[in-house]
Formats: structure tokens, sequence, C-alpha cells
């Protein structure tokens, strides 16, 4: 379901925002803020997955992840997830 949004905009802003849908081939004012706020989720995901890449990298001594460690990490995994259904 759709909702809409007013947002008041001084002259020059709004000049802008028109020349900005012509340029960038978008049909309407509402097609191009939905596209700018798909950018700006897309940047603070990828702002929080960077965030916690680096927390990840600072956590501590790194492990080998070798096939054998992924071979016991889905075993376990997998005895974990019965051990829940078994409930």
């Amino acid at each position: 379901m759709r909702s809409s949004l007013n947002i008041s905009l001084p002259q020059t802003m709004r000049a802008w925002v028109d020349d900005q849908i012509a340029r960038g081939g978008y049909g309407t004012v509402s097609e191009y803020f939905r596209q700018l706020l798909r950018e700006e989720q897309k940047r603070q995901l990828r702002e929080q997955i960077d965030a916690k890449l680096l927390a990840a990298i600072e956590s501590g001594e790194p492990i080998p992840v070798t096939p054998r460690y992924w071979d016991r990490l889905s075993k376990e995994a997998r005895k974990r997830l019965a051990r829940k259904r078994a409930r």
C-alpha cells in the first residue's frame, strides 16, 4: 500500500530536482525521490555491513577456514537444528 508524503522545497531546490528528473530519465518527482531513498537505504546498509566486518576483523586472531572446518561447522549446525526441531 502506498502512502503520500508532501514536502516543501525552496524554488531553487525544486528547479534542481526538476533538472535532475529531466537529466536522469525519471518520469515523475515521486520516481526520483524513491530512487534517492533506495540509494540512501543501500548506503546505510553498506555502512552497517562495513561496521560489522570491521568488528569481526578486530575481534581476535583469524582462524584458517578449510573444507574440513566447513564440514565440522555444517555437521554441528545440522545437529543443533535437529535438537531444536525435536523439542
